[in-house]
């Protein structure tokens, strides 16, 4: 095996590291440098610089170090142009995000964006104003116009994967939120599993029943949610109170939590718990609970969804569902690489979810 075909190659002498002077009359010449000028400068040989670029856990860590030295010293940039007409492959990935500052979907981009660049490909991202199918395949066909190699969407609305059906047959194609559709793979968190926690957690504190805040009724995560709260109800024989239906912003949670009738005068009794589909609802909650002359959680116990940065500062600290976002983004784009590879559409990743108990719950205290 040559020492280009090595995966732990050795040091390669190569051609010298010119000097200082000669790499300062290159930089500055009219031409900009090419991948030959980063090896001559590096010392090692042009497919090792190579290897760096798309596969740089192959290269061992202090030939690598050298490579990514003189790429920075020389200025160098890949021209993707060539190197696709050279390999007939665009070595990017399209990306259709719901265009929204939610915790969930942008931290979820992030991590699709930067799996995408560690396996060596570019991400054009395509974000969508509204999850209505035709907005959704008007993103889609630009970014069949664009070459994508694959497709990953991030637009957890009931209606967008509808819009699958425009691609062009054998595209690669991932869900990281959203419904199932058959034959596409998937990524998702157990959203149903993470709402029973929240119940498990509030009736194993002695209350009696959970009323719920919800989210959209459109978006997936929500109905998830639900649905586990509403099994983990009926399974422990307790009442399920009605829905009281969110929008995710602290304004409709704070709206939904002045329409509970707190004394209870229905059937499931005073509100001692309330489970709010994400954080952004449970801040609503909890200052609509204040304003009504009510203690969190003295009088009544209050529960989130997603974890977000500010949780754990939240008056009190905010008991909540963890996502892990990260692992849900790069789950995948290893999905959609593995089908890239192997050309089987498919496969599911499910990503678990974290009950983190703060001061917002306790055992009722009226």
């Amino acid at each position: 095996m040559t020492a280009e075909a090595s995966s732990e190659e050795p040091d390669e002498p190569a051609t010298a590291v010119p000097s200082t002077r000669h790499a300062a009359t290159a930089s500055s010449s009219a031409r900009p440098p090419v991948m030959n000028d980063v090896a001559r400068r590096a010392g090692v040989s042009h497919q090792t610089v190579s290897r760096v670029l798309n596969a740089p856990s192959s290269v061992r860590p202090p030939t690598r170090a050298r490579v990514e030295a003189a790429i920075a010293e020389l200025g160098y940039r890949r021209n993707l142009a060539a190197r696709s007409l050279v390999t007939r492959r665009s070595h990017t990935l399209g990306v259709v995000a719901f265009d929204t500052d939610l915790h969930g979907p942008s931290s979820t981009l992030w991590a699709v964006e930067r799996g995408a660049r560690e396996a060596g490909f570019s991400v054009t991202i395509a974000s969508v104003p509204s999850g209505a199918s035709p907005a959704v395949r008007a993103c889609l066909d630009r970014l069949v116009e664009q070459s994508v190699e694959g497709v990953v969407l991030v637009a957890p609305l009931d209606e967008a994967p509808a819009a699958l059906g425009a691609l062009p047959p054998g595209l690669p194609v991932v869900i990281t939120a959203g419904q199932r559709v058959e034959g596409v793979g998937r990524a998702s968190v157990d959203q149903v599993a993470g709402a029973r926690l929240v119940v498990e957690h509030l009736l194993e504190a002695g209350h009696r029943t959970v009323h719920h805040v919800g989210g959209p009724r459109a978006w997936d995560e929500a109905v998830g949610r639900r649905s586990g709260w509403e099994q983990a109800l009926r399974s422990a024989g307790r009442p399920v109170p009605e829905v009281l239906a969110g929008d995710w912003t602290p304004a409709s949670g704070h709206a939904r939590a002045l329409d509970l009738d707190l004394d209870g005068r229905g059937s499931t009794g005073p509100v001692t718990a309330v489970f709010a589909a994400n954080d952004h609802m449970a801040l609503g909650v909890l200052r609509a609970l204040r304003e009504r002359g009510l203690r969190v959680p003295e009088d009544v116990s209050v529960v989130g969804f997603d974890d977000v940065p500010e949780a754990a500062y939240f008056a009190p600290p905010l008991t909540t569902v963890r996502q892990d976002f990260d692992a849900l983004g790069l789950a995948g784009v290893r999905l959609l690489l593995e089908q890239l590879r192997t050309g089987v559409p498919g496969g599911r990743v499910v990503v678990p979810a974290r009950l983190v108990v703060r001061a917002s719950t306790a055992a009722p205290g009226r």
